[in-house]
């Protein structure tokens, strides 16, 4: 069952003395992939903040065609998904199959929407004139993710920040990182840049949280877990009026 899963993780993404990804079932380690420490994931905030300028910039089309890779690529490799998934969580088989799907859909509705981010014309309260809004980029992205639902809950925040011509990175849980770092790399082959999105397991959650509240180039945060932990995030981020989403 190891082997067809295992193939979606780069050799960069493991380490020997990295963090132990353990199957539930039975506690045995079915490997161990690199861990993030604060200057590195600050440094990949930086990263993705520079790339994605250029992202931005490409027609809607062309933001639209790569996520539809990415989604073909994702029905491709759905099998080995399910069991990646299965192998870190404990999820049973055939749910995990389910959120495959599920998550899959994110990524091909999003990618049809990014070509109708239209503007408006706005009625004014005086004659001769008109008022226009535009819809852009609102820039770098961060989110932290669940180990329940480690596919979907990716999938359903990074589709529409790379469809709307954002960068993300991505804290997965620590129980399961593995789907996230699969997600990472079928992105990247089918034509994401690579540091626009990124996936950064093992940097403790309250660390990644700290850094994506105060980060002044992380402009939105995403995160779904614990009520508690959604209001420190909530608090944290005030202080520069960052766009949060659940």
């Amino acid at each position: 069952m190891t082997d067809p899963a295992l193939h979606l993780l780069r050799p960069e993404y493991l380490d020997q003395g990295g963090l132990k990804v353990t199957n539930p079932a039975d506690g045995r380690e079915v490997t161990t992939i690199r861990r993030y420490n604060r200057a590195e994931l600050v440094e990949i905030v930086e990263r993705a903040d520079a790339a994605r300028h250029e992202w931005g910039a490409r027609t809607a089309k062309e933001r639209s065609d790569v996520l539809r890779a990415w989604y073909d690529l994702m029905c491709e490799h759905a099998e080995a998904l399910a069991m990646l998934m299965t192998l870190e969580s404990g999820k049973p088989l055939d749910e995990a199959r389910g959120e495959v799907k599920y998550g899959a859909a994110f990524i091909e509705w999003f990618s049809e929407e990014a070509r109708r981010a239209y503007g408006k014309v706005i009625p004014t309260h005086a004659s001769g004139k008109r008022i226009v809004t535009l819809r852009q980029p609102v820039g770098t992205c961060a989110a932290i993710t669940p180990w329940n639902f480690p596919l979907a809950m990716i999938t359903r925040k990074a589709g529409p920040a790379l469809a709307a011509g954002c960068s993300i990175v991505v804290k997965p849980a620590e129980l399961t990182p593995l789907s996230a770092l699969a997600l990472e790399n079928l992105a990247h082959q089918a034509g994401v840049p690579h540091d626009l999105f990124r996936v950064a397991p093992a940097v403790r959650s309250s660390e990644a949280g700290d850094v994506f509240c105060t980060h002044p180039l992380v402009r939105k945060i995403s995160f779904t877990g614990s009520t508690q932990v959604g209001k420190l995030i909530m608090a944290q981020a005030a202080g520069q009026v960052k766009r949060l989403r659940a």
